[in-house]
Formats: C-alpha cells, structure tokens, sequence
C-alpha cells in the first residue's frame, strides 16, 4: 500500500512550498515601519525637494525648480548664521548642565534614602508637563513686576525689577535656565536606569579594597553607565538645537532676535513670509548638520570598541 501525494515527506534540498521567512518578520515591522514612513520619512523627502524651488504662500503662478538657489542665497544670508550660532550656544548650554545636574540627580536618588519614591517622583514632574505650559509658568516666574523671581531677589535685597526675557543681556541666558529645568528629568530616568543596572557587588569590592566615593566612581559607576550617558547626551544636543515651543512661547525669538533658533527662523520664513522654498533648504542644512554630529557620534563610539 503506497502513501498519498499529499502526505508524502518532502525531497531533501526540495522549494519549499509556504512563504519564506523573511515575508513575517516584515509583516511584524509594517505596524511600526508606515507611521514612521508616512509622518517622518515621507515629509523629509518633500521638504527637500521643496527646498529646490520657489515655492511661496499666496502664489497664483505655478512653482518653479530654481535647483540651488535657495541654498546660494542662505550661504550669504548673515541672520540665518546668526540664528544658527545662538541655536549652537542655546544647544551646548542646555544640554552640559542638563547632563551634569542630572547625574548628580540620578546618583542621589540611587542611594537607599527614605521615601525615595516621592522624591522620585517629583523629580520627573517637568517631563510631564508640555512645554507650552512649562513656557507659560516661567513667563510667569519672570515678569518684571510680580514673578517670583522678582520677589524673591528684592526681600533678599538684591533688587528687583528686571526684565529677564526682554533684557538684550539676560534673555538666553533666562531661556537657557528653564531648558535645563525642562529637559533634566529624562536625562535622570536614563542615568537613573543606568546606574540600577550596575551590579553592587563592584562598589562592595571596591569600598573592601579601599577606594574612596570618587574612585568608584570613576573605575566602576562611570564605566557602567557611559553609554547610557553617550546616547542620552547626543539625543539631547538633537532635541535642544532643534527646539521651537520652549523658546517660541517664552520670547518668540526676542529680544532683537538674540534667542532666535534656527527652527524659529526658518518657521518665520515659512509662515510669516510665506517663503516655503527658502524655509525647506533652512531645513535641510539643520538636517544636514545633525547628521554630521550623528555621525561623528556613531564613527567615535565604534573606534572606541562600544557597539553596545
């Protein structure tokens, strides 16, 4: 008696019938894979083909392809530049602190202190907080009048009544103040994750064989959490050079354009002066610069042997 075709056993090295493999996995990743092509890829690509022509708000005649143009005229443009090194100081200058006051954070409320899940908790009410609200608040903690700020500064003595926001001399560094506020709390969850997941048995060793707070710090907390660190600090130089609604509600880029970033530069060109064209090739040399900085990042962690 002689088995049926269908339940016969397949040759060896036999087409397999079903679909291959790799057909699952991409029907696993699609779900993730579309948003991110439809809102993130799919409008990179047309704001840099918008930036080769000249296309503007209101315009009855058909757009244009002008090819470099645009990019010509903003090699010369000095305002764009001056926007672009304030962007690059605003970025640094939130970003550094930001990094060290939230270590110093994580590492306080990585030791074993009573009711370290309040303080835990209050220390990431800023992240929880939309930065139109956060912008509001500190509109509010700085007016010449009555901001607490203002208060505060005149009880002790040490007068009162200044225009942190408006002041030429002050502004960025006001704006610079709630950004380092604002985006401290993700940095501490990300060391804070950092430093749980080095074992205690390397600082039990260490304080055994003599080190001091400092030392295990530098030969066994560090060495832990320095890619944690790594990541976290060139992700935040990203989010803080292209920031837009922290600086827009506090200042709109005043006074006298010192705390004008690139992102509220080229959205002025785009929406107050209707020049779409010249706004997408803004665009298109911030993207182009954070990827410099990206790659940089990437080419020093892989000649340092960190692939993690």
């Amino acid at each position: 008696m002689t088995l049926s075709t269908a339940t016969k056993r397949p040759r060896k090295g036999a087409p397999s019938q079903g679909p291959p493999a790799d057909y699952g996995a991409w029907f696993l990743v699609l779900p993730a894979l579309i948003p991110i092509l439809v809102l993130s890829v799919g409008p990179l690509l047309y704001g840099i083909a918008l930036s080769f022509t000249d296309a503007q708000s209101g315009r009855t005649a058909a757009t244009q392809w002008v090819g470099l143009l645009n990019f010509q005229d903003l090699a010369h443009d000095t305002l764009f530049w001056d926007s672009f090194r304030i962007g690059l100081l605003w970025a640094v200058g939130v970003t550094v602190p930001q990094f060290l006051l939230a270590l110093g954070l994580a590492l306080l409320l990585n030791q074993d202190l009573r009711f370290r899940w309040l303080a835990r908790a209050l220390a990431i009410i800023p992240w929880a907080m939309p930065e139109v609200v956060v912008g509001i608040m500190w509109r509010l903690v700085y007016h010449p009048d009555a901001g607490v700020l203002n208060e505060t500064l005149a009880d002790l003595g040490l007068g009162g009544g200044r225009d942190w926001l408006t002041g030429t001399a002050t502004a960025l560094l006001a704006v610079i103040v709630v950004g380092i506020w604002a985006g401290m709390p993700q940095t501490t969850v990300a060391l804070l994750a950092g430093l749980q997941n080095t074992p205690r048995e390397l600082h039990e060793a260490a304080a055994m064989d003599g080190a001091g707070a400092w030392r295990r710090f530098r030969t066994v907390t560090w060495p832990a959490i320095k890619p944690v660190a790594l990541a976290i600090s060139a992700l935040n130089f990203i989010w803080n050079f292209n920031s837009f609604a922290l600086v827009y509600v506090l200042t709109q880029g005043g006074p006298g354009g010192r705390t004008r970033l690139p992102m509220l530069f080229a959205y002025e060109e785009a929406f107050r002066y209707g020049q779409f064209g010249y706004a997408a090739a803004m665009g298109c040399v911030m993207v182009a610069v954070i990827s410099v900085i990206l790659a940089f990042y990437l080419v020093g962690r892989l000649r340092g042997g960190d692939t993690s």
